[in-house]
């Protein structure tokens, strides 16, 4: 993970916990725009925009996604103690999905000689910018109770579907009789934590950080996938 990323996860981090420690203090403010989203289970509707990095054996790859995302309060608030809140349930669409991967290169691998004897070899690897859109149409997302008037913390899981026009992740190319095709659809389970800071009342700015997985599911000849990526989000949310 990124020193940035840390950095943005302890923060949020911090932020909930001072947020939800006072859960269970007595009455809450209830003309706060906190309150008053929370009191109306209101709709939540709004842009948002994703710059993220692999990491570990992925950390030389770069994603800049875009989209729209809607959300609905779906219980009333469930007292829990620091845990204390309120269930909702939503989903994006990203008509802009772009994942920067290093240039076509090659790298080694183990091959096999026609007397079937294992030795190193050069295979060529596909690469560069790939494009496509997603859909998270499940997202499962937990709103903490809190008695602040502006900011209202969240974390949430979800699961996604990618598809991008040419077979992502790059792999080895056919060669010799391997082939190494992937494939154009991915799933993208991840999960994140989050805050709205509202502006005023029914207006939001949002920031949140996910780690998200990409895996075909064997859909394609392989499956190297991305085990995990870090994507800081930056939104803008309007209540109804």
């Amino acid at each position: 993970m990124t020193s940035t990323a840390k950095f943005l996860v302890f923060t949020l981090l911090a932020v909930a916990a001072s947020v939800t420690a006072s859960a269970q203090a007595p009455k809450t403010d209830e003309n706060s725009p906190v309150a008053q989203v929370r009191n109306d289970k209101s709709w939540e509707y709004g842009p948002f925009i994703n710059w993220g990095t692999g990491v570990g054996d992925r950390s030389d790859y770069k994603f800049l996604w875009a989209g729209f995302q809607l959300g609905k309060p779906l219980s009333r608030v469930i007292h829990a103690g620091i845990l204390s809140g309120q269930f909702e349930l939503g989903g994006n669409i990203m008509p802009l999905w772009q994942a920067y991967t290093p240039a076509p290169h090659e790298e080694e691998y183990v091959c096999d000689t026609p007397s079937g004897q294992p030795v190193n070899c050069l295979l060529p690897v596909g690469g560069g910018t790939f494009r496509g859109v997603s859909l998270t149409p499940v997202i499962f997302r937990w709103n903490f109770l809190t008695r602040s008037r502006k900011i209202q913390p969240w974390f949430q899981g979800a699961g996604g579907l990618i598809y991008t026009t040419h077979k992502f992740p790059p792999n080895v190319l056919s060669f010799d009789g391997i082939d190494g095709g992937t494939s154009v659809w991915n799933f993208s389970p991840q999960g994140g934590i989050g805050v709205h800071y509202f502006t005023r009342a029914r207006r939001s700015i949002d920031l949140g950080v996910n780690a998200v997985h990409i895996s075909s599911a064997s859909l394609g000849d392989r499956n190297p996938g991305v085990n995990a990526s870090i994507q800081i989000q930056v939104g803008y949310t309007f209540w109804r």
